[in-house]
Parts: structure tokens; C-alpha cells; sequence
């Protein structure tokens, strides 16, 4: 049997990958620019070639598709370049968008965890409750949003508080459900076991279900972490913040700085990564604790 290879089952396999979506996102946008360059020399009565149009797509300062090297240019600029308390730069905005999401994935988890436990425990939750979370996520975010800011606003609650409270209602789903699956995943062959033990629902909860449901949260709340800043994300856009990964998307959208609102959105999608791979890092702990294999 074959030896597995990190490099050829993981590392060539997620660069080749790259590569060509490298290469599709530059021939993007030498067409997507182009006729720009066109336009500028119509207008100035002269002719341009291919080969001159070329270069200049790619150092376009408001361009329809930012070549990739523009964009990891504006993330160092404003990564690197720029003090953190500056509102230029990309690590306060990503502070400020992270506080919401974790205030709001706190309050997701909590509130996922303990509606699960309701719905394993109680018949009449589980019938009449579960249908109605299941329902809750069918309204678009982008809809609910701008009504929770706009209430909140008007009984005087603003700043963190609203733009977590939308994390919560995104994230609160996936725990629900995953820690749903999980509480009843133990055999009722098990749920027997600890009944011959004369297991009191306590016992039989922290000794059976919730060791078995381990797995199941932690894969929920990597969801859920991720969905969580997508809802911090939406909630800066309805209030007109002036900090924020979604704030730097509106002022970009605003301007026509498409090369911010990339910056920041791969800011974003970074910011996820590290989020779910902290989350990932937590579970091989915990399990491990557990006697878990890896």
C-alpha cells in the first residue's frame, strides 16, 4: 500500500487549483477592462492595440475586475502600511466586524445549545418548536436586517449589540440542528445500558448524549463562526456605519473603489479561515481529551 504524501494529496492538488483560478481571474480581467482603454482612446481620436491595452488593464485605479496583484497590493497597503487604529486600516475594520461576530456567535452557541437540549427532552418543543426554527431561515438576511437595526435603534439600543444580535439569528440554526443530531445519536442500545444502571436523565445526559454529541457541535459551529460574520458583515450595511468589513464594502460601492471592496473581501474571508480553523483546533483538544483518536 502506497505511503500517503502531503504534498501530492494535499499541497499540489489546492495549488492547482489556484493556479487556474489565478490565471481565469487575470484573463478576467484584461476583457472586463479592456473596453475602458477602448472608450479613453476613442474619446482621444486615437488607435490602441492589443498589446497596449494589455499592461494598462492591469494598473486600472478604478477597475471593473481587479487584477489579483492590485488586490494583495491594497491588503499589504493597508494591513502593513497603516498604523491599526487608523479607519484606513484593514485591521481595524476586521476588529470591529470580529467583535461583533464573536459577541454574536457567544450568543448563537448558548442559545443553540439550550434550544437542542429543550427539543431532545420536551415532546411538545420538539413538535412545535423545531418546525418553527427550521422556518426562521427562510427569511433572507438582507431583509430581517435593516428591521432589527431600525427597532433596536428606536428603543435606544445601538453599536455591537444590534450587529450581534443578527450573528445570533444566523448561527444559532446550525447548533440547533447539529446538537439535535448529536443528543440522539447514541444507540438505543446505549439509552438501555444506562436505565439497567438505574441512570437518572441527568446522568444519562452528561455521561451519554452529551460526550456523543461532541463531534456534532464542534462541525456546527464551524458553520456557525463563519455564517456569524457574514451576519456582522450585513448588519454594518443598513446603519450606515463608518467602521467595519461592511462599512469598507459600502464606502468602496459608494466611490467605485473596487479595489477596496476586494480587499476587503478577501480580509473577510481570511478572517473566516482563521475562525473555523481556531474552532478546528479546539475540537482535536477536546476529543483528544476524550480519548479520541485522531
Amino acid at each position: 500500500m502506497e505511503k500517503p504524501s502531503f504534498f501530492k494529496d494535499r499541497i499540489l492538488p489546492v495549488g492547482t487549483i489556484l493556479l487556474v483560478l489565478l490565471v481565469v481571474w487575470y484573463v478576467a480581467a484584461v476583457f472586463l477592462n479592456a473596453p475602458f482603454e477602448r472608450d479613453t482612446a476613442a474619446r482621444a481620436g486615437t488607435e490602441i492595440t492589443f498589446s497596449e491595452i494589455l499592461p494598462k488593464t492591469m494598473f486600472q485605479q478604478r477597475p471593473v475586475l481587479p487584477a489579483p496583484h492590485q488586490v494583495v497590493a491594497e491588503i499589504w497597503d493597508t494591513t502593513f502600511n497603516k498604523p491599526i487604529t487608523s479607519k484606513r486600516s484593514l485591521v481595524y475594520h476586521a476588529w470591529i466586524t470580529l467583535s461583533a461576530t464573536l459577541l454574536g456567535f457567544g450568543l448563537g452557541a448558548l442559545l443553540g445549545i439550550l434550544l437542542a437540549v429543550g427539543i431532545v427532552h420536551n415532546r411538545a418543543m420538539d413538535r412545535s418548536l423545531m418546525p418553527w426554527v427550521i422556518a426562521s431561515q427562510t427569511i433572507p438576511i438582507l431583509a430581517i436586517a435593516p428591521m432589527i437595526i431600525v427597532v433596536l435603534n428606536a428603543i435606544g439600543i445601538s453599536g455591537l449589540l444590534p450587529k450581534a444580535l443578527i450573528s445570533t439569528y444566523l448561527s444559532f440554526f446550525p447548533i440547533v440542528v447539529g446538537m439535535v443530531k448529536g443528543l440522539r445519536s447514541p444507540e438505543q442500545i446505549q439509552l438501555d445500558l444506562m436505565h439497567t444502571y438505574y441512570a437518572s436523565p441527568a446522568q444519562t445526559f452528561w455521561k451519554l448524549r452529551w460526550p456523543a454529541s461532541m463531534p456534532y457541535l464542534f462541525t456546527s459551529l464551524k458553520v456557525a463562526i463563519a455564517i456569524s460574520l457574514v451576519g456582522a458583515i450585513v448588519g454594518e450595511l443598513p446603519t450606515g456605519a463608518v467602521s467595519g468589513l461592511g462599512a469598507r464594502l459600502l464606502a468602496g460601492s459608494y466611490y467605485g473603489q473596487t479595489v477596496q471592496i476586494w480587499s476587503a473581501l478577501f480580509m473577510a474571508a481570511a478572517l473566516a479561515a482563521v475562525l473555523v480553523v481556531i474552532v478546528g483546533l479546539a475540537q482535536t483538544a477536546v476529543l483528544k481529551r476524550m480519548g479520541v483518536k485522531p
